[in-house]
């Protein structure tokens, strides 16, 4: 066995853009009391999801990239590799990413490969976000990832094999999904009552010989929760749902084959 042990951010929605810093500092230093060695926060933590009754302040490039050096920081007094759900500005767009900062707090700046902006955007995204363009396959220390983030992981599972076919050895989901009136509420993974979005998270992994770990906010009624899934596609652990704090799993790298995901031929 090849161990590796990661943290899933599982926290509540931050009330204010200032809030979700002081949670991502809280987290990163709670994941290096745990022994992780990286942490996957969801989707648009910092500086909070717009959209579905969330406001955050309006996009703010300066008060991003303070904010990322304040997070590099937390990296590198831990040495813990920061996986940040954001957002960035460029070229006067508006994008959802994800922050790759390694253990020594990204000390050469921030570049554009440490960035997995979000290519496909659901429907309700298109009117206050614009879509990347480009998929990356990361590196902390042993572990090899990719990054799929929300919609991407569920429903275009493309973009989780790709990872997998660059070496990923598992494929972080960040996410946001909170309950609607009257929506079911689980309480257990993959609930066969529930709608397909646990199920296909469970098929991401198996489908592609990886783990597959998704990562969302808690919230009450939560329809989805973080989980770490083996790459056979059985569960390896979830968050209760709704409730806030770190799930903590030690994956196998040796057995993240990813053979199915190897066995792909192009049409």
């Amino acid at each position: 066995m090849n161990p590796y042990r990661i943290a899933l951010a599982n926290l509540r929605h931050p009330a204010t853009a200032e809030e979700s810093v002081a949670l991502a500092e809280q987290a990163i230093a709670q994941a290096s009391v745990e022994g992780a060695s990286i942490i996957c926060f969801p989707e648009c933590f910092i500086p909070g999801y717009r959209g579905m009754g969330k406001t955050p302040p309006p996009p703010d490039a300066k008060f991003l990239e303070c904010v990322w050096s304040t997070v590099a920081a937390a990296a590198a007094k831990t040495s813990v590799t920061v996986v940040l759900g954001t957002e960035r500005i460029v070229n006067g767009a508006l994008l959802i990413t994800a922050l790759v900062i390694d253990r020594n707090g990204g000390i050469d700046g921030f570049q554009d490969t440490d960035f997995q902006d979000k290519v496909q955007l659901d429907l309700s995204e298109e009117a206050t976000y614009t879509a990347g363009s480009e998929r990356r396959i990361f590196q902390a220390g042993a572990l090899t990832f990719g990054i799929a983030i929300c919609h991407e992981g569920w429903r275009y599972p493309e973009t989780v094999r790709w990872a997998a076919r660059q070496g990923a050895h598992i494929v972080f989901h960040p996410h946001f999904h909170q309950a609607e009136p009257g929506s079911y509420r689980p309480s257990t993974f993959a609930d066969p009552a529930n709608s397909f979005h646990e199920k296909a998270a469970l098929c991401r992994a198996a489908e592609n010989t990886c783990y597959f770990a998704t990562v969302n906010f808690a919230s009450d009624g939560s329809p989805t929760t973080s989980a770490v899934v083996y790459p056979d596609g059985t569960l390896l652990s979830y968050q209760p749902y709704g409730k806030e704090g770190l799930l903590i799993a030690d994956i196998d790298l040796s057995a993240a084959t990813r053979l199915l995901a190897r066995r792909w031929k192009d049409l």
